[in-house]
């Protein structure tokens, strides 16, 4: 009986497990995808420049935690948000980000790092350290920015 109901359990989380495996894109459309990425990183810049503001007027660094961690989060899903077929006229990314993947993903897992590595400089209450978080960061986004995107 105990065999039986671990199978029917099993059973149970085939369709759960193959939903959880599909991508986060996965059945949206080309101009969707594109929309939301654009508005992911409209979003992830008025943070980053709102959170160098703050510290830069003296405000406790440990209030951007919840900022900085949010900016990793994104940064780490990055690289889905940039599937095959998405390289619209409306996109600003280069067609390097598919021709050169590793190098793309490198580059921002470099940025994913750098994101990590700002919010735990928030959380440890360091402004100096924050501030020199910050502008490692803007370098790492930089890089990503000089070899996949177009200017403009």
């Amino acid at each position: 009986m105990r065999q039986i109901a671990l199978l029917a359990a099993a059973l149970a989380a085939i369709p759960l497990t193959a939903a959880l495996a599909q991508p986060p894109t996965a059945g949206l459309t080309a101009e969707q995808i594109v929309a939301a990425r654009q508005s992911a990183y409209a979003l992830s810049a008025g943070s980053f420049v709102a959170m160098k503001a703050a510290a830069d007027a003296g405000a406790d660094v440990h209030l951007l935690a919840l900022p900085a961690r949010n900016l990793a989060r994104w940064a780490r899903t990055l690289p889905s948000l940039f599937p095959a077929g998405t390289n619209l006229p409306s996109s600003k990314a280069l067609p390097a980000v598919w021709s050169d993947r590793a190098g793309f993903e490198a580059r921002a897992a470099a940025y994913a790092a750098a994101a990590q590595a700002l919010a735990e400089a928030a959380q440890s209450g360091d402004r100096a350290v924050f501030l020199a978080r910050w502008g490692e960061l803007r370098t790492a986004c930089g890089a990503c920015h000089d070899a996949y995107r177009a200017p403009g």
